[in-house]
């Protein structure tokens, strides 16, 4: 994170916390050029697959302003995907602390409520979730 600071200074920013499955994003947003940091390395760097990158730009896009401003993301737990969904939810959230106005647009495409849905546990006496185990009559 030593190496985000140096170049870009996020004291007059907005500051927003993301959820997603088991991924946990902290998210300082910022008016700038369009630069996003993960964890200390540049987003394109993190993450490799490109439905996660175009996942992450889908706030900004849909508000028209994909390059207005800068984001310092410190993001765990979970898988990449969870990790991009709740960075999606931290940016949009952070956005509506920059411009209430955006709430209506944003909500709209459901980027401002949390993805509730979660892995569901194992029960005894079944191989998964629901998968039980093969039933033998003899």
């Amino acid at each position: 994170m030593n190496e985000v600071s140096s170049k870009i200074d996020f004291k007059e920013s907005m500051y927003a916390t993301g959820r997603r499955k088991k991924s946990i994003a902290k998210i300082w947003l910022k008016k700038g050029s369009g630069k996003i940091y993960v964890n200390g390395k540049n987003y394109e760097d993190y993450f490799k697959r490109s439905n996660h990158k175009m996942q992450i730009l889908r706030p900004f896009e849909i508000i028209n302003q994909s390059t207005s401003y800068d984001v310092k993301c410190s993001v765990k737990g979970g898988g990449h995907t969870g990790q991009a969904g709740a960075m999606v939810h931290g940016i949009s959230k952070a956005l509506l602390l920059f411009d209430s106005n955006l709430k209506a647009t944003l909500k709209k495409e459901k980027l401002t409520t949390r993805d509730s849905r979660a892995v569901e546990r194992k029960k005894y006496g079944h191989r998964k979730a629901r998968r039980s185990f093969q039933f033998s009559k003899r």
